[in-house]
């Protein structure tokens, strides 16, 4: 199953192990979920995680990036054929819609609104919710 996550949930799958964003990431470790990312993806991943109001150790930030280039699937997505509320977050779908996965993960629901896409967008609770449901 491929999906892509915004950066938020990354930055909480580390601060909230025990989380359901902890539990994407224990999920993406193993294998079985696999995440689409570009590079303006993996350049707002490092960018965000090296803030100081983080702490985060460049060893943590380096191994996690390294983990999504390695086991994860690269893509080249497509200009969309409009704006979001937030132009900083138009990589994420783009990458979504090319990769044609399962679902985009967020925080912020609020900033993909569903106009002429077909792409689920869930919080990181929903994806949980619904992976379970699909695994019993």
């Amino acid at each position: 199953m491929i999906v892509v996550l915004d950066t938020n949930v990354v930055v909480s799958e580390i601060l909230k192990p025990f989380s359901s964003a902890g539990a994407i990431l224990r999920l993406t470790a193993a294998g079985i979920i696999r995440l689409a990312y570009d590079t303006r993806i993996l350049l707002e991943y490092t960018e965000v995680l090296s803030r100081l109001e983080f702490s985060f150790s460049e060893n943590l930030v380096h191994d996690l990036i390294n983990q999504f280039q390695e086991e994860g699937l690269a893509v080249v997505g497509s200009p969309l054929p409009f704006r979001l509320p937030d132009p900083h977050d138009e990589p994420f779908l783009e990458v979504a819609l090319a990769a044609q996965a399962y679902a985009l993960i967020t925080g912020n629901k609020r900033h993909f609104p569903q106009r002429s896409h077909k792409m689920r967008i869930l919080s990181p609770a929903e994806f949980i919710s619904e992976f379970s449901s699909k695994r019993r």
